[in-house]
Protein backbone atom coordinates (compact mmCIF):
# COMPACT_ATOMS: atom_id res chain seq x y z
CA UNK A 1 0.00 0.00 0.00
CA UNK A 2 0.93 3.82 -0.60
CA UNK A 3 2.27 5.62 2.47
CA UNK A 4 -0.16 8.42 2.90
CA UNK A 5 1.41 11.20 4.36
CA UNK A 6 0.21 15.24 5.66
CA UNK A 7 2.37 18.24 5.83
CA UNK A 8 1.69 21.97 5.00
CA UNK A 9 -2.09 21.04 5.09
CA UNK A 10 -1.39 18.71 1.97
CA UNK A 11 -2.20 14.85 1.84
CA UNK A 12 0.20 12.83 -0.03
CA UNK A 13 -0.04 9.29 -1.49
CA UNK A 14 3.44 7.92 -1.68
CA UNK A 15 6.42 9.83 -3.91
CA UNK A 16 4.04 10.60 -6.70
CA UNK A 17 0.77 12.34 -5.69
CA UNK A 18 -0.48 14.60 -3.65
CA UNK A 19 -4.11 16.86 -3.00
CA UNK A 20 -5.11 19.58 -1.15
CA UNK A 21 -8.61 21.20 0.37
CA UNK A 22 -8.88 25.01 -1.36
CA UNK A 23 -11.24 27.30 0.70
CA UNK A 24 -13.09 28.78 -2.23
CA UNK A 25 -16.55 30.80 -2.65
CA UNK A 26 -19.47 30.03 -2.62
CA UNK A 27 -21.01 30.57 -5.44
CA UNK A 28 -25.25 31.64 -5.58
CA UNK A 29 -27.91 28.44 -6.43
CA UNK A 30 -29.98 30.57 -8.55
CA UNK A 31 -29.87 27.95 -11.47
CA UNK A 32 -27.20 30.22 -13.14
CA UNK A 33 -24.15 28.25 -14.90
CA UNK A 34 -20.91 29.94 -12.94
CA UNK A 35 -17.19 29.51 -13.88
CA UNK A 36 -14.58 28.48 -11.65
CA UNK A 37 -14.20 30.78 -8.24
CA UNK A 38 -10.56 30.74 -6.77
CA UNK A 39 -9.21 29.23 -4.10
CA UNK A 40 -8.57 31.26 -1.17
CA UNK A 41 -6.05 29.10 0.48
CA UNK A 42 -5.83 25.75 2.13
CA UNK A 43 -8.13 24.03 4.69
CA UNK A 44 -6.10 23.47 7.65
CA UNK A 45 -5.35 18.96 7.91
CA UNK A 46 -4.80 17.97 10.81
CA UNK A 47 -4.12 14.32 12.11
CA UNK A 48 -6.17 11.81 13.48
CA UNK A 49 -3.59 10.59 16.17
CA UNK A 50 -2.48 13.99 17.13
CA UNK A 51 -5.45 14.60 18.80
CA UNK A 52 -6.76 11.65 19.73
CA UNK A 53 -7.60 12.18 23.54
CA UNK A 54 -10.43 15.34 22.32
CA UNK A 55 -11.66 13.37 19.25
CA UNK A 56 -14.92 11.05 19.04
CA UNK A 57 -13.67 7.50 19.66
CA UNK A 58 -15.19 6.52 16.45
CA UNK A 59 -13.02 8.74 14.51
CA UNK A 60 -10.11 6.35 15.89
CA UNK A 61 -11.63 3.45 14.36
CA UNK A 62 -11.85 5.23 10.79
CA UNK A 63 -8.33 6.62 10.77
CA UNK A 64 -7.28 9.41 8.68
CA UNK A 65 -7.61 13.67 9.09
CA UNK A 66 -10.20 16.28 9.70
CA UNK A 67 -10.59 19.58 8.15
CA UNK A 68 -12.68 22.61 9.64
CA UNK A 69 -15.49 24.28 7.91
CA UNK A 70 -18.19 26.66 8.58
CA UNK A 71 -22.01 25.49 7.87
CA UNK A 72 -22.33 26.23 4.16
CA UNK A 73 -18.94 27.14 2.83
CA UNK A 74 -17.17 25.37 -0.05
CA UNK A 75 -14.19 23.55 -1.34
CA UNK A 76 -12.54 22.43 -4.25
CA UNK A 77 -10.07 19.33 -4.13
CA UNK A 78 -6.64 20.25 -5.59
CA UNK A 79 -4.66 17.49 -7.34
CA UNK A 80 -0.76 17.60 -7.68
CA UNK A 81 1.06 15.12 -9.87
CA UNK A 82 4.80 15.24 -8.64
CA UNK A 83 5.86 13.51 -11.24
CA UNK A 84 3.68 13.78 -14.03
CA UNK A 85 2.93 10.27 -13.90
CA UNK A 86 -1.08 9.51 -13.85
CA UNK A 87 -2.39 8.20 -10.59
CA UNK A 88 -6.14 6.97 -10.62
CA UNK A 89 -8.45 8.85 -7.88
CA UNK A 90 -12.08 7.98 -6.75
CA UNK A 91 -14.01 10.91 -3.86
CA UNK A 92 -16.76 9.52 -2.26
CA UNK A 93 -18.77 11.90 0.38
CA UNK A 94 -20.50 10.79 2.90
CA UNK A 95 -19.31 7.23 1.29
CA UNK A 96 -21.27 8.11 -1.60
CA UNK A 97 -19.34 8.33 -5.20
CA UNK A 98 -18.93 11.74 -6.41
CA UNK A 99 -18.96 10.31 -9.52
CA UNK A 100 -21.13 7.99 -10.21
CA UNK A 101 -23.94 8.64 -7.20
CA UNK A 102 -23.21 4.82 -5.78
CA UNK A 103 -22.44 3.75 -2.53
CA UNK A 104 -18.79 3.64 -1.67
CA UNK A 105 -16.74 0.64 -3.30
CA UNK A 106 -13.35 0.18 -3.15
CA UNK A 107 -12.68 -1.38 -6.79
CA UNK A 108 -12.59 0.73 -9.49
CA UNK A 109 -15.88 0.15 -11.60
CA UNK A 110 -16.77 0.99 -15.05
CA UNK A 111 -19.22 -0.10 -17.49
CA UNK A 112 -19.18 -1.30 -21.16
CA UNK A 113 -22.38 0.72 -21.75
CA UNK A 114 -21.59 4.78 -23.15
CA UNK A 115 -23.44 7.65 -23.46
CA UNK A 116 -22.80 10.00 -25.73
CA UNK A 117 -20.00 8.47 -26.37
CA UNK A 118 -19.03 8.90 -23.21
CA UNK A 119 -17.20 6.26 -21.01
CA UNK A 120 -19.42 5.61 -17.39
CA UNK A 121 -16.56 5.17 -14.74
CA UNK A 122 -16.54 6.09 -10.76
CA UNK A 123 -12.96 7.73 -10.91
CA UNK A 124 -10.85 9.94 -12.23
CA UNK A 125 -7.38 10.32 -13.86
CA UNK A 126 -5.04 12.91 -12.90
CA UNK A 127 -3.95 14.07 -14.94
CA UNK A 128 -5.28 14.98 -16.54
CA UNK A 129 -8.06 16.14 -14.31
CA UNK A 130 -6.42 19.08 -12.05
CA UNK A 131 -9.49 19.53 -9.58
CA UNK A 132 -12.60 18.76 -7.97
CA UNK A 133 -15.40 21.25 -7.25
CA UNK A 134 -18.45 19.21 -7.27
CA UNK A 135 -20.30 15.87 -7.19
CA UNK A 136 -20.92 14.81 -10.69
CA UNK A 137 -24.16 16.57 -12.47
CA UNK A 138 -23.40 16.21 -16.36
CA UNK A 139 -23.43 17.97 -19.18
CA UNK A 140 -19.98 19.49 -18.78
CA UNK A 141 -20.72 20.92 -15.03
CA UNK A 142 -20.89 20.12 -11.21
CA UNK A 143 -22.62 21.32 -8.25
CA UNK A 144 -20.25 22.88 -5.41
CA UNK A 145 -19.08 20.81 -2.83
CA UNK A 146 -20.67 22.76 0.30
CA UNK A 147 -20.70 21.84 4.18
CA UNK A 148 -23.64 21.31 6.36
CA UNK A 149 -24.37 19.45 9.51
CA UNK A 150 -25.32 16.09 9.75
CA UNK A 151 -28.70 14.86 10.90
CA UNK A 152 -30.97 17.43 8.49
CA UNK A 153 -31.13 15.81 5.15
CA UNK A 154 -29.36 18.14 3.64
CA UNK A 155 -26.09 16.37 2.25
CA UNK A 156 -25.58 13.77 -0.80
CA UNK A 157 -25.28 11.06 1.91
CA UNK A 158 -28.70 11.95 2.77
CA UNK A 159 -30.29 12.06 -0.04
CA UNK A 160 -29.42 9.22 -1.32
CA UNK A 161 -29.82 6.52 1.30
CA UNK A 162 -31.98 8.62 3.64
CA UNK A 163 -29.76 7.73 6.69
CA UNK A 164 -26.42 10.45 7.99
CA UNK A 165 -23.78 8.01 9.64
CA UNK A 166 -20.87 8.66 7.57
CA UNK A 167 -20.17 12.46 6.76
CA UNK A 168 -16.84 13.68 5.52
CA UNK A 169 -15.06 12.66 2.54
CA UNK A 170 -13.50 9.41 1.50
CA UNK A 171 -10.41 9.73 -1.12
CA UNK A 172 -8.61 6.35 -2.61
CA UNK A 173 -5.36 6.76 -5.11
CA UNK A 174 -4.42 4.06 -7.26
CA UNK A 175 -0.68 3.85 -9.11
CA UNK A 176 -0.31 2.32 -12.45
CA UNK A 177 0.84 -0.91 -12.83
CA UNK A 178 4.27 -1.13 -12.66
CA UNK A 179 6.37 0.01 -16.40
CA UNK A 180 3.45 1.27 -17.75
CA UNK A 181 4.76 5.12 -17.25
CA UNK A 182 7.98 6.69 -16.96
CA UNK A 183 8.67 10.10 -16.21
CA UNK A 184 6.78 12.47 -18.08
CA UNK A 185 8.05 15.05 -19.37
CA UNK A 186 6.19 18.73 -19.23
CA UNK A 187 4.71 19.53 -22.92
CA UNK A 188 1.91 19.59 -24.91
CA UNK A 189 0.31 16.64 -23.53
CA UNK A 190 1.01 16.73 -19.53
CA UNK A 191 -0.24 19.82 -17.12
CA UNK A 192 1.80 21.83 -14.56
CA UNK A 193 -0.32 21.41 -11.58
CA UNK A 194 1.68 23.99 -9.10
CA UNK A 195 1.36 25.99 -12.06
CA UNK A 196 -2.38 25.97 -12.16
CA UNK A 197 -2.80 25.65 -8.53
CA UNK A 198 -1.06 29.35 -8.40
CA UNK A 199 -3.41 30.43 -11.37
CA UNK A 200 -6.07 29.51 -9.57
CA UNK A 201 -5.37 31.11 -6.64
CA UNK A 202 -5.60 34.54 -4.92
CA UNK A 203 -1.92 36.67 -4.72
CA UNK A 204 -0.39 37.31 -1.78
CA UNK A 205 -0.77 41.06 -0.72
CA UNK A 206 -25.28 20.78 17.10
CA UNK A 207 -25.66 18.11 15.29
CA UNK A 208 -23.93 14.97 15.55
CA UNK A 209 -21.17 16.73 18.12
CA UNK A 210 -20.36 19.53 14.75
CA UNK A 211 -19.73 16.92 12.37
CA UNK A 212 -20.43 17.62 8.92
CA UNK A 213 -21.14 16.50 5.21
CA UNK A 214 -21.39 17.49 1.80
CA UNK A 215 -24.17 18.89 0.16
CA UNK A 216 -24.52 20.29 -3.41
CA UNK A 217 -24.41 24.07 -4.16
CA UNK A 218 -24.92 26.40 -7.26
CA UNK A 219 -23.71 25.16 -10.69
CA UNK A 220 -19.97 25.41 -12.13
CA UNK A 221 -18.61 24.72 -15.25
CA UNK A 222 -16.60 21.57 -15.07
CA UNK A 223 -15.92 18.80 -17.35
CA UNK A 224 -14.50 15.50 -15.31
CA UNK A 225 -12.60 13.59 -18.23
CA UNK A 226 -13.20 10.09 -18.85
CA UNK A 227 -9.84 7.88 -18.33
CA UNK A 228 -7.38 7.76 -21.46
CA UNK A 229 -5.75 4.90 -20.51
CA UNK A 230 -8.00 1.90 -19.87
CA UNK A 231 -9.04 0.74 -16.42
CA UNK A 232 -6.39 -2.05 -16.80
CA UNK A 233 -3.80 0.83 -16.48
CA UNK A 234 -4.38 0.49 -12.50
CA UNK A 235 -2.87 -1.64 -9.89
CA UNK A 236 -5.64 -2.10 -7.61
CA UNK A 237 -3.48 -3.47 -4.85
CA UNK A 238 -0.99 -0.59 -4.94
CA UNK A 239 -3.18 2.18 -3.35
CA UNK A 240 -3.67 4.96 -0.27
CA UNK A 241 -6.18 6.07 1.18
CA UNK A 242 -7.59 8.31 3.95
CA UNK A 243 -10.96 9.32 5.32
CA UNK A 244 -11.44 12.95 5.90
CA UNK A 245 -13.46 14.12 8.86
CA UNK A 246 -15.35 17.86 8.13
CA UNK A 247 -16.14 19.47 11.77
CA UNK A 248 -17.60 22.75 13.09
CA UNK A 249 -15.56 25.59 14.19
CA UNK A 250 -17.02 25.35 17.54
CA UNK A 251 -16.07 21.49 17.64
CA UNK A 252 -12.59 22.35 15.82
CA UNK A 253 -11.86 24.48 18.72
CA UNK A 254 -12.87 21.95 21.22
CA UNK A 255 -10.44 19.53 19.61
CA UNK A 256 -7.62 21.49 18.98
CA UNK A 257 -7.38 24.57 21.16
CA UNK A 258 -6.84 26.72 17.64
CA UNK A 259 -9.22 29.11 16.17
CA UNK A 260 -10.26 27.92 12.68
CA UNK A 261 -9.81 30.24 9.74
CA UNK A 262 -12.18 33.59 9.33
CA UNK A 263 -14.91 32.90 7.06
CA UNK A 264 -13.83 33.70 3.61
CA UNK A 265 -15.85 36.45 1.52
CA UNK A 266 -18.62 35.96 -0.46
CA UNK A 267 -18.85 36.02 -4.14
CA UNK A 268 -20.64 39.41 -4.31
CA UNK A 269 -18.07 41.11 -2.62
CA UNK A 270 -15.57 39.23 -4.60
CA UNK A 271 -17.60 40.20 -7.33
CA UNK A 272 -17.93 44.08 -6.64
CA UNK A 273 -14.07 43.92 -6.11
CA UNK A 274 -13.35 43.02 -9.89
CA UNK A 275 -11.62 39.95 -8.92
CA UNK A 276 -10.75 36.81 -11.24
CA UNK A 277 -13.07 34.51 -11.72
CA UNK A 278 -11.50 31.06 -14.48
CA UNK A 279 -12.15 28.92 -17.13
CA UNK A 280 -10.25 26.16 -18.78
CA UNK A 281 -9.05 25.86 -22.43
CA UNK A 282 -10.45 22.63 -22.65
CA UNK A 283 -12.74 22.48 -25.76
CA UNK A 284 -10.58 19.10 -27.28
CA UNK A 285 -11.45 16.99 -23.83
CA UNK A 286 -14.84 14.64 -23.56
CA UNK A 287 -17.01 14.51 -20.22
CA UNK A 288 -17.87 11.61 -18.35
CA UNK A 289 -21.77 10.69 -18.31
CA UNK A 290 -23.96 12.46 -16.12
CA UNK A 291 -25.29 10.15 -12.96
CA UNK A 292 -28.98 9.47 -12.32
CA UNK A 293 -28.55 8.81 -8.85
CA UNK A 294 -26.34 12.52 -8.26
CA UNK A 295 -28.54 14.75 -10.84
CA UNK A 296 -31.47 13.88 -8.69
CA UNK A 297 -29.95 15.23 -5.70
CA UNK A 298 -31.29 18.74 -4.63
CA UNK A 299 -29.22 21.72 -3.94
CA UNK A 300 -29.43 23.50 -0.53
CA UNK A 301 -31.39 26.04 -1.83
CA UNK A 302 -34.05 23.23 -2.75
CA UNK A 303 -33.77 21.81 0.34
CA UNK A 304 -34.46 25.05 2.16
CA UNK A 305 -37.53 25.26 -0.01
CA UNK A 306 -38.92 21.36 0.78
CA UNK A 307 -38.27 22.07 4.34
CA UNK A 308 -40.23 25.60 4.55
CA UNK A 309 -37.56 27.50 6.08
CA UNK A 310 -36.82 30.74 4.48
CA UNK A 311 -33.61 31.85 2.62
CA UNK A 312 -30.60 30.99 5.07
CA UNK A 313 -28.22 32.46 2.24
CA UNK A 314 -27.81 34.90 -0.10
CA UNK A 315 -28.23 33.28 -3.42
CA UNK A 316 -28.93 36.12 -5.66
CA UNK A 317 -27.36 36.77 -8.94
CA UNK A 318 -23.41 37.76 -9.15
CA UNK A 319 -22.72 40.24 -12.15
CA UNK A 320 -19.60 39.33 -13.77
CA UNK A 321 -19.60 41.87 -16.49
CA UNK A 322 -16.84 43.94 -14.78
CA UNK A 323 -14.82 40.92 -13.66
CA UNK A 324 -12.00 39.42 -15.19
CA UNK A 325 -12.68 35.76 -16.37
CA UNK A 326 -9.32 34.36 -16.83
CA UNK A 327 -8.34 31.43 -18.67
CA UNK A 328 -6.15 28.46 -17.19
CA UNK A 329 -4.21 27.23 -20.19
CA UNK A 330 -4.48 23.18 -21.00
CA UNK A 331 -1.93 21.02 -22.68
CA UNK A 332 -2.43 17.75 -23.85
CA UNK A 333 6.64 5.72 10.08
CA UNK A 334 7.14 9.08 8.86
CA UNK A 335 5.68 11.55 11.85
CA UNK A 336 3.49 13.07 9.12
CA UNK A 337 2.12 9.28 8.24
CA UNK A 338 -1.39 8.98 8.54
CA UNK A 339 -2.95 6.01 9.38
CA UNK A 340 -6.06 3.88 7.67
CA UNK A 341 -8.76 2.04 9.40
CA UNK A 342 -11.79 0.21 9.23
CA UNK A 343 -14.34 2.66 7.15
Amino acid sequence: MLEVTTKNNCISFGDSFSLNFQRTLRIPDDNKTYPLPPGLGTFPVCRIEDYSDTVPSSWLKHGGVFIPMYQREALWINFNSCSGQPNVIKVAVGKINAISGKPWHQKLQKSAKKKRNNQEADYLVAPPQPWLDGINAGDGYIKQFVAMPLGMGYTVEGQITGKEEFGGIQIIVYEPKPGKFSKLKRGRHSIDFMEIEQERGIPESALFRGEMGIAAGGKMKQKIYPDPYSINTWDENNYGRVYVHIVNSMMYRQITGLEPPATPVTAETYAKHNLPWFDVYDETMSDIAPSPELSQVKSIKEMDAEKGFVAQQDDDPVDLSNSDNDKVEYFIDNPNKISDGDW
